[in-house]
């Protein structure tokens, strides 16, 4: 049942609400008949000369230098195998999305109908002209040596199969930085490839020219050991035959040192593993399902240093640690080629990246105190941000010291900049929280499980590992509704009303009478109160049976805020709670505040909505840059309206002086940095990039959050509540499924955070409450 139902998720991800994952967009003004007149007849054909010219100026007319195709036919299809060019599409689609999010590269798949080696290439240099690279995938071997070495030699644009060079390069980081955890030597070490495919001998082939030695190395297939006497070997294999009398993996691996698995499931047993010498490194990278466990190889060797191909372990050879990056430097010089050099470069700034400081943002996403080189950490994790400006540097250098580089690069910070300008890392806030979210889920109520969207949002976390849902409502309603969406995990329902709850009810009821009995509650008023899903789940939040909730898909804001703010309150040295979102826009992610709340806070509450609002950037991996806004600019009105604003400044000042804040500023300076040093050179934002908007008021913020939804179909992610004492977070009325899931990591992270700080506050270490 489970199998068939992500069988039908991956079917309508697809399928809805356009068919596939990728699409045209116009880079230039199409509005008027000047415009199109520019963008076709008769404006478009000056550009055809100067190209006619001189056809160089392509890149400068043209998206070609921004533009890779992703070729394949089919014939080896991620685990699918031979699969047809048709069939293998939304896997080009996919590889088209990852080269867009993470380093702003256009893909184009094309799926070639043949399987004739001179077809393909030939079809391939018919159609080069188009593309600034060729990014080769999912070709079988031996055939996808030949083409790429053909295309690589007879095209003047960069070729790369993936497949074969991404995993050799981002393991080949991994080694290195192993290797030197281990203090061995790369020249010395004994290496057993289990796999002799494209990717096995491209692996091979880049250990080598680190410096691995041929005697040391032996290489397997599904027949065994590939020896020099064997018979009709192929070229690459040949490369590899060792002259040892040894057959099998079993013989290979006696004192090995390192074991490279590109092969199947399970092929490395416990037994073998305990014959490799002292510190063995182990890179089992079958997907999805490694040559041996992680869980089982660790616990067979302490000393071991493992790494696969999964998400879920430490260590992950991820070829979108490679790919993008590679053509990313390479396009931007335009290389002619990507050669040896440019590999190698990108294989030193990836080993040399796992040994820097890791920015706070990536021990967030992945749920870590603190990253640091060593066995479970040698090489970078995918969602780093400082990818995309240390990879492309290393290869376009690489490429212009090799002589391919068509269009050298001469201001490597301005370079720098524009690489961040691209970065990828701004669309990855909802896959870094969601990262997090699954590291430690919690205990989360969904207060209105008998409204279906609801419901499927609970189904999603629980499934994807985000939370633990704990369902609030009619029992009989939520059966059937989870019958309905085939939600057959075994979760945890309750209905307030019923008997079963009865216990509970009268516990809760007893406690929220002593808390607010001077608040003109009684004890009959409590214990009717606690029928109500969203007073039984605060309650539930406050007595620690459960770590989170969320509520108010379905009904009114205020009425859901009421019971929250009676049971839950405000935190300690807290006299205004509030809210933020965080919208994903164009120019990176911005959180706004107080959208939700506070009408027309004081200067001193606004300064306190500040101060949540940066510990919040603060706790999703944001360094907080933050501007209060006004339509005044640093003192040019003596409104009172103004005037709050700069009172609010001044208190920030003084008593957060570590903060990145100023105003009162109008938006349009707050988010233009060339238009502040012009004319406001003393702020304090100074030329940072300011990543959070602080409103003077309800109504101001709450239409531009709206507006951006709206207008320029800004992601929201909120309104996350500030100042409570609980991980309670109220949504929108009628939120999507999607928002409802967002906001489910969000209360997650939430729950999170106060774990750990109730862990320093109780001078208890990670290790300790392990």
């Amino acid at each position: 049942m489970a199998d068939e139902k992500k069988r039908r998720e991956a079917l309508i991800y697809h399928a809805k609400p356009t068919p596939g994952k990728i699409k045209i967009v116009p880079t230039k003004p199409y509005a008027t008949q000047r415009d199109l007149a520019l963008a076709y007849s008769p404006g478009v054909a000056v550009p055809c000369l100067e190209i006619a010219k001189d056809k160089e100026n392509v890149y400068k007319y043209t998206a070609k230098g921004n533009l890779v195709a992703i070729i394949t036919n089919g014939t080896a299809v991620l685990g699918l195998g031979d699969i047809g060019p048709e069939a293998s599409k939304p896997v080009m689609e996919g590889k088209s999305l990852l080269f867009k999010i993470f380093a702003d590269i256009d893909g184009m798949d094309i799926e070639l109908d043949t399987k004739d080696v001179e077809k393909f290439i030939e079809t391939v240099k018919i159609i080069a002209p188009t593309f600034g690279g060729i990014n080769l995938e999912d070709i079988k071997a031996p055939e996808a040596f030949e083409i790429e070495r053909r295309l690589k030699e007879e095209l003047d644009i960069p070729v790369m199969h993936d497949d074969q060079h991404g995993t050799a390069i981002i393991s080949s980081a991994a080694l290195l930085n192993a290797l030197e955890i281990a203090n061995k030597k790369i020249e010395k070490v004994k290496i057993v490839v289990s796999g002799a495919g494209a990717a096995a001998v491209s692996c091979t082939r880049l250990y080598k020219a680190f410096g691995a030695v041929s005697e040391n190395i032996v290489m397997l297939d599904s027949k065994g050991v590939i020896r020099q006497d064997a018979e009709n070997l192929s070229k690459e294999k040949l490369e590899f035959a060792t002259k040892r009398k040894i057959n099998t993996l079993e013989e290979a691996i006696i004192d090995a040192d390192v074991f490279i698995g590109l092969s199947i499931a399970d092929i490395l047993t416990p037994a073998m593993l305990k014959t490799m010498a002292k510190k063995p490194i182990v890179f089992a990278m079958a997907n999805p399902d490694p040559e041996i466990k992680y869980e089982l190889a660790c616990s067979t060797r302490e000393d071991v240093i493992m790494a696969t191909g999964r998400s879920d372990h430490p260590n992950q050879v991820n070829n979108v640690l490679g790919f993008p990056f590679i053509f990313r430097g390479a396009l931007d010089v335009r290389a002619t080629k990507i050669n040896e050099a440019m590999k190698m470069a990108a294989v030193r700034a990836l080993s040399e990246l796992t040994k820097q400081p890791v920015p706070e943002q990536v021990n967030i996403a992945y749920g870590e105190t603190r990253l640091t080189f060593g066995k479970d950490y040698i090489i970078p994790k995918p969602f780093d941000p400082r990818l995309i400006a240390e990879i492309p540097p290393a290869v376009a250098k690489a490429a212009m010291e090799s002589g391919v580089a068509k269009a050298p690069i001469e201001d490597w910070n301005r370079y720098r900049e524009e690489l961040l300008k691209r970065s990828g890392d701004d669309n990855k806030v909802m896959r870094l929280l969601m990262s997090r979210a699954k590291s430690n889920p919690k205990r989360i109520v969904f207060a209105e499980a008998n409204h279906i969207d609801v419901l499927k949002t609970a189904q999603i976390a629980h499934e994807e590992g985000i939370a633990i849902p704990i369902l609030l409502g009619n029992r009989e309603v939520i059966l059937e509704l989870k019958n309905e969406l085939e939600f057959d995990a075994d979760v945890l329902i309750i209905d307030p009303k019923d008997e079963s709850s009865e216990a509970k009810r009268k516990s809760y009821a007893a406690k929220f009478f002593e808390a607010r009995k001077r608040n003109g509650v009684t004890l009959y008023g409590a214990s009717t109160k606690m029928r109500e899903r969203n007073y039984y789940g605060a309650m539930m939040v406050l007595e620690g049976d459960a770590d989170g909730m969320i509520s108010g898909h379905s009904r009114a804001y205020a009425n859901v805020v009421k019971p929250i703010f009676e049971v839950i309150g405000k935190a300690n040295n807290v006299s205004k709670a509030a809210t933020a979102h965080i919208m994903i826009t164009q120019r990176g992610p911005l959180i706004l505040a107080d959208t939700s709340i506070n009408i027309d806070p004081t200067a001193e509450e606004l300064a306190e909505i500040t101060q949540m609002t940066a510990n919040l950037g603060m706790a999703f991996g944001f360094d907080p840059v933050l501007a209060l806004l006004s339509y005044s600019n640093f003192g040019s009105s003596n409104h009172p309206h103004a005037i709050k604003v700069r009172e609010a400044v001044k208190i920030l000042h003084s008593r957060s002086p570590q903060l990145i804040v100023d105003g009162e500023i109008q938006t349009d300076f707050a988010l233009s940095k060339k238009l502040r040093k012009s004319q406001f050179p003393f702020s304090m934002l100074g030329g940072k990039k300011v990543n959070t908007l602080i409103f003077p008021n309800l109504e101001s913020a709450n239409i531009t959050y709206k507006l951006l939804k709206e207008l320029h179909a800004a992601d929201s992610i909120g309104p996350i509540m500030l100042g409570l004492r609980k991980a309670v977070h109220v949504l929108q009325l009628g939120a999507s499924v999607e928002e409802m899931v967002n906001m489910t990591a969000v209360a997650v992270i939430d729950a999170q955070e106060r774990e750990k700080r109730r862990k320093v506050k109780m001078g208890l270490s990670n290790e300790t409450d392990q």
